[in-house]
């Protein structure tokens, strides 16, 4: 009896050791490089999570402790993690419907472009809109034109056609949809649109900004399961490209509760932090904030828009386009309805994010913010730190850019948009101008935190393509144009932190997530290759292996 109550003591006693050197986690990537985003750690070698949360940030040595019990022990040799890849600016249910609608994106040449809409348009039934997005015309090698009318008209004659240019700030329509819209060459440009004309004075089917929203407006409304569908489909499209949140850039309140339906349903495959269309303001201060517990949806801003874009020769500069007798238009909100919607946000505590592309529009921005800043006394601000931000804000004289810094406001930029724009932003801008256009470097080196972005469905939307544009200021074979100032370009540790804390900086979420700390969210983006060490040109042949957010494999790739 003795030896059996002493062997007993002695199984108890191990067992009891085994348990307390088991620490508890349900998750543990090793044997990898992490960069963490964290200057304190920039890179470790383990991680450990429990309950989405990160408990352990460190060595393989140091991780064995946790990589025992129920914890799913993923070996990581070959792959490189990097804390949850943001897309600081994107439009959810656009990348969605891009996967069901006809995309004109990355097509060579006008040719083959008017091909591939008449080739849609002969599936479309008599009088149904023939609708797609994505041309893009400073891509094309025979004719860099806008299309019009005429290169449709003889395939859509009883098919009304939409169809946005690649920025969504311009469209073409043909002369069906003209007739239903009650648009002719008497009808007057709206206030922050245009109708284009040629010579003549006859419309051309090109049209700008607040001009698409008489077509908009009769186009038949679709289903709340289409968009429903698009929103699950375009995060399935944004997970496997590695991205574990998105800042999405005017979410009507429609989607907004399909997006709640989604979360409630167990269908959020990654995070979203909305805001709300300006023309939907006085909704937004009378719902307020609205956030999941588990923070995987946070509804906070509203969205402005102010101008329209480079290449649509929208944007509004201070003086006149290089190429073209005018200098761009602005107002698609007037300042007189704009102001009133500024000062209540400072009470409310709501951010403001506006799009604003050209310097003219820069510089009223930071006016008006500024007056708002001055009208209303601090003591009636709900929030202290606004961190309002401009969208986009592709053209900032010198003197503005110091302001961003005295405002305390967020320059939120797409990569891409610079190493696509300087394609034809010399014969837009001038050299001068083309000198503080993008300017990432100098923003970064004034303190700045730039919040990096795709604007998808503008673009295609990877993150390895924002990157690349980040660090080599290149267009993707790697060639360089004539006053690109690769100078601009910033270091891969600057563009990793464009992506991650930075953005998560942009959402007042940096204690939450943006880096690999214990106690934050385990949010993380796998490569098969170490995007901050090897050569430039093979950023863009990195695969994503796996996509994890809230400490759920959400995306592994095919086979892996």
């Amino acid at each position: 009896m003795r030896i059996e109550h002493y062997f007993t003591v002695i199984t108890l006693s191990l067992f009891s050791i085994v348990c307390a050197a088991c620490e508890k986690a349900d998750l543990v990537l090793h044997n990898t490089t992490i960069y963490t985003a964290n200057d304190a750690q920039w890179t470790a070698e383990a991680m450990a999570s429990l309950d989405g949360k990160i408990v352990f940030v460190g060595a393989n040595e140091a991780a064995k402790k946790y990589m025992c019990g129920k914890a799913n022990i993923i070996d990581m040799a070959g792959n490189t993690v990097f804390a949850g890849f943001t897309d600081g600016h994107q439009h959810l249910e656009g990348v969605g419907k891009r996967t069901k609608t006809l995309s004109l994106f990355g097509l060579p040449t006008l040719k083959q472009t008017v091909q591939e809409i008449e080739n849609w348009a002969s599936s479309i039934p008599e009088n149904n809109w023939v609708l797609g997005r994505g041309w893009i015309e400073r891509e094309w090698t025979d004719e860099q034109r806008f299309l019009t009318k005429h290169d449709v008209d003889a395939f859509t004659k009883n098919k009304p056609l939409f169809m946005p240019r690649a920025d969504g700030v311009s469209a073409l329509v043909n002369s069906k949809a003209l007739q239903l819209a009650g648009v002719n060459r008497n009808t007057p440009d709206p206030e922050g649109g245009k109708f284009e004309r040629d010579a003549t004075g006859e419309l051309t089917g090109y049209v700008l900004a607040n001009a698409m929203n008489v077509f908009r407006n009769i186009i038949p409304q679709e289903t709340d399961e289409y968009l429903k569908d698009n929103l699950l489909k375009g995060m399935q499209v944004n997970v496997s490209m590695g991205w574990t949140q998105t800042h999405d850039a005017g979410m009507s309140y429609r989607l907004v509760d399909l997006m709640q339906q989604l979360h409630e349903e167990g269908e959020m495959l990654h995070r979203i932090y909305a805001a709300i269309p300006v023309q939907e303001a006085q909704q937004r201060f009378k719902r307020g904030r609205e956030k999941t517990n588990d923070d995987m949806l946070d509804v906070r801003g509203i969205k402005v828009f102010i101008d329209g874009t480079l290449g649509s020769r929208g944007a509004a500069l201070i003086e006149n386009y290089s190429d073209a007798a005018h200098n761009g238009f602005m107002n698609r909100i007037t300042q007189q309805a704009l102001v009133p919607i500024l000062e209540e946000a400072l009470k409310a505590g709501v951010q403001i994010q506006t799009h604003v592309i050209g310097d003219r529009a820069v510089r009223s921005l930071l006016n008006w913010y500024e007056n708002a800043y001055t009208a209303v006394p601090k003591s009636q601000w709900e929030n202290q730190d606004l961190r309002w931000r401009m969208e986009h804000a592709q053209v900032i004289t010198p003197d503005d850019q110091q302001r961003f810094v005295e405002l305390n406001v967020l320059p939120s930029m797409q990569p891409s948009h610079g190493i696509g724009d300087l394609n034809f932003a010399r014969e837009r801008l001038g050299d001068e101008r083309l000198a503080y256009a993008y300017p990432w470097k100098s923003l970064v080196d004034k303190g700045l935190k730039i919040i990096a972005g795709s604007d998808a469905p503008v673009e295609v939307g990877d993150p390895r393509i924002e990157f690349y544009a980040a660090v080599a200021r290149k267009r993707l074979d790697g060639t360089l144009g004539e006053g690109w100032h690769p100078e601009l370009a910033v270091s891969r540790e600057t563009a990793l932190k464009m992506l991650t804390i930075w953005p998560a900086y942009g959402a007042f979420q940096e204690h939450l997530r943006g880096s690999v700390e214990v106690g934050k969210y385990a949010d993380f983006t796998v490569f098969n290759r170490d995007i901050m060490t090897v050569d430039e040109a093979d950023i863009l042949s990195a695969d994503v292996v796996m996509t994890i957010v809230n400490g759920q494999v959400v995306y592994t790739r095919e086979g892996k």
